[in-house]
């Protein structure tokens, strides 16, 4: 019965966070109340209140839930050897994380003010920097520090920059880990 009560309130947290972030995506996330999400919702305000005092409690843990494989990602490349295969693999895995939660990424590309005022964006750089200390060897050549860098804004740009090209989503993103994976490769190929 607990477990069931639990799952149920999970799935609750989880609707609260969708419908945030589609308003949030919507309107903006200054435009948002949580009197909207609440209707949306079609609950009381109490009701979410239970869950979420303020949007950014709601934002916050819509960010830690959806960047948490990031974290994963980080703490497996650290413990594996700094090779060539295992930065083309955290590179891939990085373009699949990305992929799962376009639409807070979106939603942080399309807000980054409100991204910087809120701890989402100190806690963001701190994982990209923890992906961009795998990637890098300190060793390399300023120029292949630079390609492995480039590799990450690759895949950012992928999903962004490029999203008006036309091509079908995943071809699209197959092209663009294409492009960071040779990034990588180019910067290795003395090592």
């Amino acid at each position: 019965m607990d477990g069931t009560r639990q799952r149920r309130r999970g799935d609750t947290r989880q609707r609260i966070q969708d419908v945030a972030l589609e308003l949030f995506a919507e309107q903006g996330y200054e435009k948002t109340s949580l009197r909207e999400i609440a209707e949306r919702l079609e609950v009381t305000k109490a009701a979410l209140y239970y869950h979420f005092k303020t949007k950014e409690e709601i934002l916050v843990s819509i960010f830690e839930d959806l960047s948490r494989p990031i974290e994963d990602l980080v703490a497996w490349g650290r413990a594996q050897p700094p090779t060539l295969e295992t930065r083309q693999e955290v590179v891939r895995r990085y373009s699949d994380v990305l992929a799962g939660a376009a639409p807070l990424f979106r939603f942080m590309h399309d807000n980054q003010a409100t991204v910087r005022e809120l701890r989402i964006g100190e806690m963001f750089k701190n994982r990209a920097l923890g992906l961009r200390d795998i990637l890098v060897d300190p060793e390399a050549d300023l120029v292949d520090q630079v390609r492995c860098v480039s590799a990450l804004f690759t895949l950012h740009a992928g999903m962004f920059a490029l999203h008006d090209l036309g091509a079908d989503p995943e071809a699209r993103r197959k092209a663009v880990l294409e492009v960071a994976v040779d990034l990588i490769a180019q910067a290795h190929r003395d090592g």
